[in-house]
C-alpha cells in the first residue's frame, strides 16, 4: 500500500474511493482533508497545531443526533478502532521507532498533564498530581512495551488535548 505524505495525496486517494463511503464519513473525510491541506501551508508552529487538531477533529467526530458521548470517550474509541484496523502495526512503528523520543518529552512535561494546572489553580482534589503524572508515565510506559498502542496514543493524545485547551482558550502565549 502506498505511503501518503500530503494532503493533496490524500485528496486524490479520497476521490478515486469516496463514492464507496456512507454520506457522513466522505463529509469528515472532506472536511479533516481540507484542514490538513491548511495546516501544510500554515508557516508558524501554534497555527499549524491548530489547523492539524482541527482536521483531526473532523477526522473522529461524529454526528451522533441525540446521543451525546464524551469526546474522550469517542477519541479513544477512534483511536482503538484505528489500531484494530492497522494489521501492519504502522501506528506502533511509528509510535516505537519514529517518534519514540518525543513521546517521551511529551510524556515528561507536567506542563501538558492538565492535573498539574488544576492543582496549580487550586482546584480541591489535585493535590497529589505528582504521583498521579508519575503513574500515569509508568502507564504508557508499560503500554509501549505490551503494544498497546491505542492505549499510548490514548494517553498522548490527552496530553494533546491540554495543549490544545491552553492554546484555543488562550492558557498560553503564542
Amino acid at each position: 500500500m502506498q505511503i501518503i505524505n500530503n494532503a493533496e495525496q490524500l485528496k486524490t486517494r479520497q476521490r478515486q474511493e469516496r463514492e464507496t463511503y456512507p454520506e457522513a464519513l466522505g463529509l469528515r473525510i472532506h472536511r479533516a482533508i481540507s484542514w490538513l491541506a491548511r495546516a501544510e501551508q500554515c508557516d508558524d508552529l501554534d497555527g499549524s497545531f491548530i489547523f492539524l487538531w482541527i482536521s483531526f477533529n473532523a477526522a473522529y467526530s461524529n454526528d451522533l443526533g441525540t446521543i451525546a458521548i464524551a469526546e474522550s470517550k469517542q477519541l479513544g474509541n477512534f483511536l482503538s478502532k484505528l489500531v484494530e484496523l492497522d494489521d501492519q502495526q504502522r501506528l506502533y512503528n511509528i509510535t516505537w521507532q519514529k517518534y519514540t523520543s518525543a513521546i517521551r518529552v511529551l510524556l515528561d512535561n507536567k506542563y501538558v498533564y492538565q492535573p498539574f494546572w488544576n492543582h496549580h489553580n487550586r482546584i480541591p482534589g489535585y493535590e497529589n498530581w505528582e504521583a498521579h503524572f508519575k503513574a500515569s508515565k509508568q502507564a504508557a510506559n508499560i503500554a509501549l512495551a505490551n503494544k498497546d498502542t491505542a492505549k499510548v496514543l490514548g494517553v498522548i493524545f490527552n496530553r494533546l488535548y491540554t495543549l490544545r485547551n491552553q492554546i484555543i482558550q488562550g492558557g498560553a502565549t503564542w
